[in-house]
């Protein structure tokens, strides 16, 4: 049992971290996309 709460401490908080980072970031990345899509089509429109 004691192993198990030592795994969970060692594992557990590093998953966390890792899940809201990611959730966090995807966030950005789809702005980040939309950015790049709205910059093609106004460099398209300018040719």
């Amino acid at each position: 049992m004691e192993d198990l709460a030592v795994n969970i401490a060692n594992l557990g908080f590093p998953i966390a971290v890792s899940v809201y980072l990611l959730v966090r970031i995807e966030g950005k990345l789809n702005t980040l996309t939309n950015s790049i899509n709205d910059l093609s089509k106004v460099i398209a429109g300018i040719k």
